[in-house]
């Protein structure tokens, strides 16, 4: 039998390949889909079927793509909505793979018709069980995405879910959620590579609940939901355009660019200490990483994008941006930054010091503005004393919040989020910015103590 689970970096999303005999099938795909179809080509199995477990709403889909591609079946959760593709899947429909059969069991609470799937052997007894959002290694999906009035009644759907559809299969079946730790679609989801129901009957702490109105209480509440979402629910549900391979992005020349990025917008992705030392004027700073994970937040969708990156480093950015829907890439810059400053291109910097040299500053008797751009947990379990705290995400929209006549120490874990936050300051007029490199890790003040948890 085959069984792989296929990581998409940043957006922690996770999809599954099952196949026995010849044939194969495919479970929540992302939309560059070339790796499922290489890995069942070099077993000999032929991809049949393709499984949804809900509509997704912080990816595009790969369902149509990787069916145009195939030839496979597309199954839809959320059969209640109006799908430009596929049929609707029913609870208790089935998909016989080798001596195994795959399950549909109804699963609502993340979306209204969620579909969890029931790997059994061929005597019945369930060895795997394929969650999407309604259940992860610590954690359960959100249930805020038809806003805060029926979030209650959504959690409750999901309460349901968990102990009278999911935890009966039994201790010993193996977790197969549709999201790792980092992703939005989940706010604590644990670093455990591989779980089993028993294990998160004991260690999730939205398991620990008894009583419903308590797991209520707990999960039907409102969270940061980023702009591009509705983008993601609009496309799924209609299928989005089909690329038939990832597009070459062309490279420009300074002039070419320079031309472009008046009505563009730049997206570097080179590392924070880059980006500092010189950058194309008005860029919006992102390491590479942090591109499917944040670009949704920050890159307008009715704009080209440019790209300034690390050596060779395009092909990766142009996939992380189209899982997330930003297909107008127009163009990256030829030879990088060094290419620009050759030209006589106008550069812009952004100052930095290291999270030592600020703690000195604090220890001396100064006191600097700090601004904190960590998530609300971090900042809760380990605050900066002093320091006013709004997360990246929310420094387009809070960005009045921040001194103009005063001199902005930007503050995260590390200092690449608070590079992107000084790049989106200094869009906005902002002069008086110094990014603060080192994070937690490098905290030594006496005057200004923190707590590292």
């Amino acid at each position: 039998m085959l069984f792989a689970r296929i990581e998409s970096e940043g957006l922690a999303h996770y999809s599954y390949i099952i196949g026995d005999k010849g044939k194969a099938v495919v479970i929540d795909p992302r939309r560059d889909c070339d790796v499922y179809i290489e890995k069942t080509m070099q077993v000999g199995m032929r991809i049949t079927d393709i499984l949804e477990t809900h509509r997704n709403e912080d990816y595009l889909s790969g369902s149509v793509e990787l069916a145009a591609r195939t030839g496979a079946a597309i199954w839809h959760a959320d059969g209640h909505l109006d799908y430009g593709y596929g049929r609707a899947v029913t609870d208790g429909d089935t998909w016989v793979i080798g001596t195994a059969e795959l399950e549909a069991i109804s699963s609502p609470g993340h979306t209204p018709g969620s579909i969890s799937y029931v790997l059994r052997e061929g005597s019945g007894v369930p060895m795997m069980v394929f969650t999407g959002d309604a259940l992860f290694a610590g954690d359960v999906g959100r249930v805020d995405f038809f806003g805060a009035e029926k979030a209650p009644e959504m959690a409750g759907l999901l309460y349901d879910t968990i102990h009278r559809r999911l935890l009966p299969l039994g201790d010993g079946t193996i977790l197969c959620p549709a999201h790792g730790p980092g992703s939005a679609c989940g706010g604590a989801i644990a670093d455990r590579p591989l779980s089993t129901l028993g294990l998160e009957r004991r260690l999730n702490p939205k398991l620990q609940f008894t009583q419903k109105k308590d797991f209520v209480a707990a999960v039907g509440t409102l969270r940061e939901k980023p702009p591009y979402f509705e983008k993601m629910e609009e496309w799924n549900r209609q299928g989005p355009p089909i690329l038939g391979t990832v597009p070459a992005v062309p490279p420009l020349t300074p002039a070419e660019f320079a031309l472009l990025a008046e009505t563009s917008v730049v997206l570097d992705t080179r590392m924070e200490l880059s980006f500092g030392a010189g950058h194309v004027p008005g860029a919006l700073s992102l390491w590479k990483e942090g591109v499917p994970r944040y670009a949704g937040w920050f890159l307008p969708p009715d704009r080209p994008v440019l790209l300034v990156n690390e050596a060779d480093d395009a092909a990766g950015v142009v996939r992380y941006l189209l899982r997330i829907g930003f297909e107008n890439i127009a163009g990256s810059l030829a030879g990088g930054m060094l290419a620009w400053h050759e030209a006589g291109q106008p550069s812009g910097s952004i100052e930095t010091v290291t999270v030592q040299a600020l703690c000195r500053r604090l220890d001396a008797g100064e006191e600097p503005w700090i601004l904190d751009v960590r998530s609300d947990a971090e900042s809760t379990e380990n605050p900066v004393p002093g320091a006013t705290h709004i997360h990246v995400t929310q420094i387009p929209r809070s960005c009045d919040d921040v001194p103009k006549d005063r001199t902005v120490f930007i503050f995260c874990g590390s200092g690449m989020r608070s590079m992107t936050a000084a790049s989106l300051l200094k869009q906005k007029g902002w002069e008086q910015i110094v990014v603060v490199l080192g994070g937690l890790a490098g905290w030594n003040s006496t005057s200004c103590p923190i707590e590292i948890a």
